[in-house]
């Protein structure tokens, strides 16, 4: 307890946690190398700490991960519209992410022989130039969110998309175009980008005020 009140001090700031403001705390949870002594000891309010996972570069699950992707190690950020909180970002750590384009052929709609023959129409156009993959994706894919953006599914860590996708696309290098099966149809993928180690991981300190 002793190292505590002496490593306070030596930040610079004499601390009462009545008195202080949000601002305050912010800067001394920024600055000092116990945050969580500080919180637990002389703020003396109730925390948590949460690992989270980021499992897509370009669509946020919510705060959490958004933080934990954004945000700086050792920044403090809040509080919150409605959350009464703070948010040291603690570590990072890296993980593999991998980018791909789908078209979804929908079995639902189309027999299987005409999903089989439709695929390899749709990838001869694609191979010859006669039209790219993102017209294509416009034109049949049955995932509207993705068709949007000519097919394109973002970065993400393996795991999180359906599993015939996840197993194929570890197998195939940039460029590569081929087709898998799965319960939501035939898709027509193409790996977009090599693939590259990103934020994957943090460990955020949640200080409830």
């Amino acid at each position: 307890m002793k190292k505590l009140v002496f490593l306070f001090i030596c930040t610079g700031f004499i601390f009462s946690a009545k008195s202080q403001t949000v601002a305050q705390i912010k800067k001394i949870l920024d600055t000092t190398q116990n945050p969580i002594g500080f919180v637990k000891y002389v703020l003396k309010k109730k925390y948590f700490i949460d690992t989270v996972t980021v499992v897509s570069t370009k669509q946020f699950m919510g705060k959490a991960d958004s933080l934990a992707y954004h945000g700086k190690v050792g920044k403090t950020y809040g509080p919150f519209k409605k959350e009464n909180i703070l948010v040291k970002i603690l570590v990072k750590a890296p993980n593999t992410f991998y980018h791909i384009k789908h078209i979804l052929i929908d079995t639902a709609v189309f027999e299987k022989n005409f999903a089989e023959s439709l695929a390899l129409n749709i990838m001869w156009k694609i191979e010859n130039k006669t039209s790219t993959f993102s017209e294509q994706a416009g034109i049949y894919s049955a995932d509207y969110e993705s068709s949007a953006k000519g097919g394109d599914l973002g970065w993400f860590i393996q795991g999180v998309m359906l599993p015939e996708l996840d197993k194929a696309m570890v197998k195939h290098k940039k460029g590569d175009l081929f087709t898998v099966w799965s319960a939501s149809g035939l898709h027509v993928v193409t790996v977009a980008d090599n693939p590259k180690e990103d934020t994957g991981y943090a460990l955020l300190l949640r200080v409830i005020l």
